[in-house]
């Protein structure tokens, strides 16, 4: 991936442009200290002067005012508030009139902010203060005072708290007044600019230490880069959080969200003080110490399916290369690529106006539809369809173009939703909750409507990533997912009456993905790479679980990896420094998940016993219980050398009626309570009370009226 640079022979601007902001992803206003603001059309390549400001007004920040009000929305944005050295900020119309100046602070007004309702306005000075305004430009609070300058502000995903620099410090602000302040040193140097992004809750700052850093919103920090030789005075995050931009003297860098750098632009452009990302999130402009506005493109995204390579050569123009006979494809757009992905034997690619469906099968004739909003945020792939997420909606198109459904719940907002917090499979879509995110919500794929009872599948403890399986039935669809804690749960989608048990599989997991071919899973653990070649084994038989792990140091990947994808048996992980790795895993457990799958027991036990691992002979114990194959349950625990579940077993295989065996293999998975219930519903009593005999469970009250007993 790297940066296309677009500038200008001539400066439009006299002296140095200090801020810069976009309205539409072709349209950008800029100001500088000549007093004038000129719009930028990137179609036309026109430039025009909307309004010259007074010779007192020097700007120093621009913020439009959000496009999406609550259910009002706006195709573009209508007025900006414009800061200045004269201590005051300006409420200033598309058009360039000045609707309202306001006294704010002494001396300059370093930032402004909206924040993301556009219900609030946050501005910092030069005296150290840190006021909130209404839309209107009136004085809410002042939320806080110091006796530094405060050079950048910034507002976090929920607006409920604010982000300042005090000098070398960092500092969070909640709104509430008697809410805990967590305050860091950040850098060696000057604070001189900051960013919060709403959808990774990642921060950003740079400083006069000449290096940028990022933080999570505890203040951990993630990532710290070498010195430069300036100091960094411009930082700014994509609108998706995936990657963010610095800017320095002559010096223009694009970075990953986790910090390694992706390209680095040395333009002709004196320091770069302000950086905007287009709401695309295709193009960077700006704003240059020598008068210039510099725009820059992001080109060669690569996108990686088995063995084809996708790569966007020009904003119009993707590469499809063949790396098994080396054949190129070249695809054309109408309009510029805004997101791609590559999954399932289909490539979906959205421009700024429609979304282009392609089989690898045959690339020169997509499938073509227009789009209600052309800012997609998000494309995410299942076998069978594809969910788009932008500014208005979540919709599921199947990969023939038809429109299937559109899920929706209460306080949905799509600008915050990414590949963590949202999770697509054939029947399912799975939604982590912002407001509340002990909460995952979870929907029909084909109709759109709460799956099951309705019930929201609900966690003890915040959840950070989600993922659903891919293969089987509807019915036995798991998830797992990764809380605050770093542990791994899995649990079934199904939510019908009884509460559905969310059992633990891990803890200190970081990373996690299904294969797209069978239900294994994978995770990156502290210092291990771990697969389970069957999670549900915690279901049926929770002691041979660690039977059926393949472990491996995963010292190599350093910290904080990534795995990017699971395709068949290969992972791929990228590291903190931005290399890939590809693992590739034993291929075993995928014939023997789809034996099983098809009912062939005689061939997976042929195969255990060709491959003759204890883990492929576990997970063929595990899924002969899951199905009730007694036979080959036998056969697998013999294997592994758990003589007393043999035996358990052949005392099972010689019960008198079904209802009983039944009960047995419900009890030797665990699940006393049901297997009491099918032996009370098939008249067994005296079996249910010799159970529990058994089981020295002498609590326990069956259901079952006392005469029947007596009797």
């Amino acid at each position: 991936m790297r940066l296309k640079i677009s500038l200008l022979k001539e400066p439009k601007h006299q002296e140095l442009v200090s801020c810069v902001g976009w309205t539409t992803a072709e349209e950008l206003y800029s100001c500088s200290d000549d007093h004038q603001i000129v719009k930028w059309n990137l179609l036309t390549s026109e430039t025009s002067q909307i309004v010259k400001l007074p010779d007192d007004i020097y700007p120093i920040d621009l913020h439009w005012f959000p496009k999406s009000l609550g259910t009002k929305k706006q195709t573009q944005a209508e007025s900006f508030v414009l800061t200045s050295s004269d201590g005051k900020f300006h409420l200033i119309s598309k058009l360039g009139r000045v609707e309202k100046s306001v006294e704010a602070h002494c001396g300059a007004v370093l930032a402004g902010r909206w924040n993301y309702e556009g219900t609030a306005l946050v501005t910092v000075g030069e005296d150290g203060q840190i006021k909130i305004w209404s839309k209107t430009g009136m004085l809410r609070s002042t939320l806080a005072q110091q006796g530094t300058p405060v050079y950048s502000v910034a507002w976090g995903p929920d607006s409920e708290k604010v982000l300042y620099t005090a000098g070398k410090q960092l500092i969070i602000k909640p709104l509430q007044p008697n809410a805990k302040v967590l305050q860091w040193k950040a850098h060696d140097g000057i604070i001189l600019k900051v960013d919060w992004n709403s959808v990774n809750d990642l921060i950003l700052s740079a400083g006069e230490d000449c290096k940028y850093k990022v933080w999570d919103s505890y203040g951990r920090p993630l990532y710290s880069s070498q010195p430069h030789e300036h100091p960094i005075t411009s930082v700014a995050w994509a609108p998706d959080g995936e990657l963010f931009a610095v800017g320095s003297f002559h010096t223009l860098r694009l970075c990953d969200k986790t910090g390694w750098s992706y390209a680095l632009e040395k333009p002709n452009t004196g320091s770069i003080f302000n950086i905007a990302w287009s709401i695309d999130g295709t193009q960077v402009a700006g704003a240059c110490g020598n008068g210039h506005v510099v725009f820059a493109h992001v080109i060669e995204q690569r996108w990686e399916w088995k063995n084809f390579q996708v790569t966007l050569t020009k904003r119009r123009t993707m590469q499809v290369r063949n790396v098994l006979n080396d054949a190129v494809d070249l695809l054309e757009f109408r309009d510029r690529v805004i997101k791609a992905s590559l999954n399932y034997a289909h490539l979906v690619v959205s421009t700024s106006l429609q979304c282009y469906v392609f089989s690898i099968k045959n690339w020169n004739t997509p499938l073509i539809f227009d789009l209600k909003e052309g800012t997609v945020s998000l494309i995410l792939q299942a076998e069978r369809h594809f969910l788009l997420v932008d500014g208005g909606g979540i919709y599921l198109y199947s990969y023939e173009g038809r429109f299937l459904s559109a899920p929706k719940f209460p306080g949905m907002r799509t600008d915050i939703l990414n590949a963590q917090t949202v999770s697509l499979s054939n029947d399912t879509i799975a939604i982590k909750d912002k407001a509340d995110e002990k909460i995952i919500f979870l929907f029909e794929a084909s109709t759109g409507k709460p799956l099951g009872d309705g019930k929201l599948l609900s966690h003890k403890n915040e959840i950070l990533e989600i993922a659903l399986d891919q293969k089987g039935l509807t019915n036995d669809r798991k998830i797992a997912f990764i809380d605050k804690n770093r542990d791994l749960y899995i649990t079934s989608v199904k939510r019908f009456g009884k509460e559905e048990q969310i059992i633990k599989l891990g803890t200190m997991v970081h990373t996690l993905a299904w294969s797209d071919t069978c239900n294994i899973l994978c995770g990156l653990q502290d210092t291990r790479f771990t697969v389970w070649y069957y999670p549900n084994t915690v279901y049926v038989d929770r002691d041979i679980l660690p039977k059926t792990l393949y472990e491996r140091d995963a010292s190599e990947f350093s910290k904080n990896p990534r795995i990017v994808s699971f395709v068949g048996n290969q992972v791929t992980v990228r590291r903190a420094d931005g290399s890939l790795v590809h693992i590739s895993i034993s291929p075993y457990p995928a014939i023997l998940h789809e034996y099983v799958s098809s009912s062939k027991w005689e061939d997976a036990v042929r195969l255990c016993r060709f491959v003759k691992e204890q883990t492929i002979w576990a997970c063929l114990a595990a899924m002969a219980v899951a199905n009730q194959d007694m036979t080959t349950a036998e056969i697998a625990y013999a294997a592994i050398g758990e003589i007393d579940k043999v035996q358990y077993i052949n005392s099972i295989k010689n019960l008198p009626s079904k209802e009983s065996k039944m009960a047995h293999m419900l009890m030797f998975s665990g699940n006393i309570q049901e297997a009491e219930i099918v032996l009370l519903q098939a008249g067994l009593v005296y079996q249910a009370i010799q159970i529990n005999i058994n089981l020295y469970n002498w609590e326990s009250k069956l259901h079952f009226p006392l005469y029947l007993v007596v009797s």
